[in-house]
């Protein structure tokens, strides 16, 4: 081989090389795709059957991201018209004060629910090593400006569905069982609990039923057919999607609709749509 052709071929597996790379950081963290799922609950109101809840993870707005793309997401999500949409944490990445003003330029158009919009917090939601309470606050007070509720180790019934907010399990305020005392069977529950590191806790009261849940963004990348090897969980077996806890107890991980860093290869970003039937 020639020095030419020598370097030609090398132009070319370089170039060949190079296009999982830039279809990580530039195609698939925007390749957003609305996943559908069945959410089956125990007296569930006949007037709630057929109704859409609406699940949002993750959305991590801040300087490492492009958060135009949250914008757009949300205007999209706006137009499937949820009857309920639930926020499972992690709204902002935060490293300084001008963060929580990135939020407040996305606030507006964050979707709404026709029957309640309810949320909890994640780890990223409470500042540097997790310990800012004045940041958990501002985003509590932005979000409130938009009517969605924030539960903070605490139950509301919402138009006939009692949701379970547990606090961030890395935060200052995680006491889960604040959450879960009052837990009545006989009602219509669904639980909000960013972490899913706290489903092996003994702070659940009995309680049997859906979860729904984030922090773990899918591992963010994986190769084809394998599991992903980086979560930040230590149970490796809550990465994403449903996951049955063999208790009476439905998890189900949301991949993020954000990320911490620009990248994603084999795990899209997700907007959950369940429809509610009785169980």
């Amino acid at each position: 081989m020639n020095r030419k052709n020598f370097i030609k071929n090398i132009a070319i597996i370089s170039a060949v090389a190079g296009i999982p790379g830039f279809y990580a950081w530039k195609v698939e963290p925007f390749w957003l795709e609305f996943v559908y799922q069945k959410m089956p609950i125990k007296n569930l109101p006949s007037a709630l059957e057929g109704k859409m809840l609406m699940q949002i993870s993750d959305i991590h707005i801040g300087d490492f991201f492009d958060y135009q793309y949250i914008i757009d997401s949300f205007k999209k999500a706006q137009q499937l018209h949820p009857d309920f949409v639930v926020y499972t944490g992690d709204f902002v990445t935060y490293d300084e004060p001008r963060n929580l003003d990135q939020l407040a330029e996305v606030i507006p158009f964050f979707p709404n629910g026709s029957l309640g919009s309810i949320g909890i917090l994640g780890n990223h939601d409470y500042g540097i090593d997790y310990k800012e309470d004045h940041v958990a606050k501002n985003i509590v007070d932005q979000l409130a400006s938009r009517d969605i509720q924030i539960l903070r180790n605490e139950a509301v019934i919402t138009n006939g569905i009692n949701f379970i907010g547990i606090d961030d399990f890395w935060g200052t305020n995680f006491h889960p069982e604040k959450a879960t005392k009052n837990y009545d069977s006989q009602m219509a529950n669904i639980a909000l609990c960013h972490n899913p590191d706290v489903c092996d806790l003994d702070v659940w009261n009995e309680y049997k039923g859906w979860i729904l849940s984030g922090h773990t963004h899918g591992g963010q990348c994986k190769p084809p057919f394998l599991r992903a090897p980086i979560l930040p969980v230590e149970n490796k077996r809550y990465d994403a999607g449903i996951i049955d806890l063999y208790d009476g107890r439905t998890l189900y991980i949301n991949r993020a609709l954000g990320c911490l860093r620009q990248v994603r290869f084999n795990v899209r970003p997700e907007i959950t749509l369940f429809a509610l039937e009785s169980a």
